[in-house]
């Protein structure tokens, strides 16, 4: 079984200000650099064999601070990156709300079927091994979903610098769907955040801003 430390990368200026960031590269502030330190300094007791990011530098940074006590390399894949949010990238958060979704938003199908392809390629290319991987908000909400086989709505959200546990196999992955949810599914998303699985987005418009405050 590989072992999977998911991270959401620290705060950024553009989360602090409420701007969506999409697929944008981002920039750590003061506060998300403590905040990545401190997790740093929670996983430095914890044997580590590779630390993998989002390509985007946010995510980078967050996977850089906690690699330096173990001296690993900080591996990249698109696989992470954040949800295209299309034209509501760059966006006031806030400003969204009733707003109908554009058409140049990644769909939850593409998104999902991107999380499964990263659950099958860090359990092939690290199996039985201790990873880090850090992404964002919506792309660990789909990761957490389709381990969980449960919709992304049951998925509690991830905060800046917030560190989830899943042990998971490349068959396990390979065979994971998300095309219903159980109680099973339900409780193994609970006890992969240590917590009560919480409603999280949606796609109506009416819930725009609630659906994409978890993705900057």
């Amino acid at each position: 079984m590989t072992t999977i430390f998911l991270v959401r990368h620290g705060e950024t200026v553009d989360n602090a200000r409420q701007i969506m960031q999409g697929q944008t590269q981002g920039e750590l502030n003061e506060k998300g650099r403590e905040q990545a330190q401190q997790v740093a300094e929670r996983l430095s007791v914890e044997p580590i064999d590779a630390v993998i990011a989002s390509d985007l530098h946010r995510a980078v940074q967050t996977a850089e601070i906690i690699a330096a006590p173990h001296g690993l390399s900080v591996l990249t894949t698109k696989l992470l990156r954040e949800r295209d949010w299309g034209s509501f990238t760059g966006r006031f958060i806030p400003d969204l709300r009733g707003e109908t979704w554009p058409d140049d938003i990644e769909s939850e199908d593409a998104l999902l079927e991107r999380a499964r392809s990263f659950l099958i390629y860090i359990t092939t290319t690290y199996p039985d091994k201790r990873v880090v991987a850090v992404g964002h908000g919506i792309t660990n909400k789909a990761i957490l979903a389709v381990y969980a086989q449960c919709p992304m709505r049951e998925v509690q959200r991830m905060m800046n610098a917030e560190v989830r546990i899943l042990s998971t196999s490349a068959h396990i992955a390979a065979s994971t769907t998300t095309m219903a949810c159980t109680a099973s599914g339900s409780a193994k998303a609970a006890a992969a955040v240590g917590t009560t699985a919480a409603v999280g987005s949606s796609s109506t418009s009416a819930e725009a801003a609630t659906a994409v405050a978890s993705a900057e």
